[in-house]
């Protein structure tokens, strides 16, 4: 197959970010097909002006100079939406193919695709990573009566026009069965574990606590990614706090970048934990976090408690059973069921801060607890969430759209877990 992948925010591992795009495409090479991957270009020092290409592992990444970031206004972020997807309509027009697989978010990588899939007269498969419009009006990002209007429509027009439609988790499907689209047609294919990147290495572990001069032998507990609204990384500031009461010698690294970063600083530094029990460091590329997790004793995922919020599916979370890690959550959802199930780390959602300040202190000081946990977590990563297998129910549910048999998509990936 000749496959045109349209992801905005595509990251390669040397790019800090989720890096499911990738990661599926170059299995899709391996397995014999060509991937084109329009994405955007967002770094705004490095001047480009216009579409250049790329391979990356065997992949023609197609970029188009569109600046983003998360310290953006929400205003900013939806004219840089429309702009790549003006963009991206014509090129992705122009490449063929046998199908378009388009994810979200933003919901607007619809708006590509679907004129491409029409010229070209080919199917297109829809990704749904987050269900939107939903989380933009809880967030309260989207306020104004007659965008939610049309952001609603612009999500069953999409829906309308997709052979089969990708949910990544459980939540997700049955968020977009509720607007009528087919059961049958909807595979659920959540985000994955590397398992042979992110396999635990003691001797890298080692390493990155010697080199900081603040953790050594301290039990650690980080948190690695968007410093968002949504992801309320404040919680883990206020954590320390209960922490210090108790006298913990608990150590928590906050690792990357984001809108709300600097105003977490700043909290650390009025509640008297930054430089004592909070450290913070910038963004890393995705190829180091293996070296954090080897040194972590648990890892955190993080997400203010909006019910639009439990059916994620948090690259965080599956790199963290990939490498053997115990995982912290402060919300509901299936995730937190899992946790519980497998016993592969503390489901916090709803606990007071004292109580889960002492449920640390217990268990990062229980060594037979951590060991038996990771283990699970790194279980549950090879059972039910190896990229390799999801990448080929990905690559099987296309084949059955070129096929013409859309309605095995649910039988490819139905998103039960056992």
């Amino acid at each position: 197959m000749k496959i045109i992948y349209l992801h905005q925010y595509f990251n390669t591992p040397d790019m800090s970010g989720g890096t499911r795009s990738y990661e599926m495409a170059r299995r899709m090479v391996s397995a014999g097909h060509e991937v084109h991957l329009v994405t955007s270009y967002r770094d705004e020092l490095k001047e480009k002006k216009d579409w250049f290409v790329s391979n990356e592992s065997g992949i023609s990444v197609h970029w188009y100079p569109v600046p983003y970031s998360n310290h953006m206004t929400y205003l900013k972020r939806i004219k840089a939406f429309f702009t790549f997807a003006w963009a991206a309509k014509n090129k992705a027009s122009h490449l063929g193919g046998d199908v378009i697989l388009a994810t979200s978010t933003p919901l607007t990588i619809a708006l590509p695709a679907i004129p491409a899939a029409k010229k070209n007269k080919i199917p297109m498969v829809f990704e749904v990573r987050d269900l939107w419009p939903e989380m933009p009006i809880a967030m309260g990002a989207l306020k104004n009566p007659v965008l939610r209007y049309v952001a609603k429509k612009l999500e069953r027009w999409a829906y309308s026009h997709s052979s089969s439609v990708i949910a990544l988790s459980p939540g997700m499907k049955e968020g977009v069965v509720s607007t009528g689209y087919p059961r049958s047609r909807v595979a659920v294919i959540p985000n994955s574990s590397d398992n042979d990147e992110f396999k635990s290495e003691p001797e890298i572990g080692i390493a990155f606590r010697e080199s900081r001069e603040w953790l050594k032998n301290s039990p650690l507990l980080v948190y690695t990614g968007t410093f968002g609204q949504v992801n309320g990384v404040g919680y883990l500031v206020d954590l320390a706090v209960e922490l210090k009461a108790i006298r913990s010698d608990i150590k928590i690294l906050l690792v990357g970048d984001g809108q709300e970063r600097e105003k977490v600083i700043h909290e650390a530094k009025a509640l008297g934990v930054y430089g004592e029990s909070v450290f913070f460091e910038k963004a890393v590329p995705k190829k180091q976090i293996p070296a954090l997790l080897s040194a972590a004793s648990m890892s955190s995922v993080l997400f203010i408690d909006l019910p639009e919020m439990r059916p994620n599916s948090a690259n965080k979370f599956f790199d963290a059973l990939a490498s053997a890690t115990p995982v912290l959550l402060n919300y509901g959802g299936w995730m937190n069921q899992m946790v519980k199930k497998h016993n592969c780390g503390l489901a916090m959602w709803q606990k007071p801060l004292r109580e889960v300040a002492k449920e640390l202190e217990l268990h990062l000081h229980d060594e037979a607890w951590l060991s038996v946990s990771g283990k699970s977590a790194r279980m549950l990563a090879e059972k039910d969430f190896d990229r390799d297998t999801l990448a080929a129910q990905l690559i099987e549910v296309l084949e059955a759209v070129v096929g013409g048999q859309p309605d095995k998509a649910e039988s490819i990936a139905s998103g039960r877990y056992n």
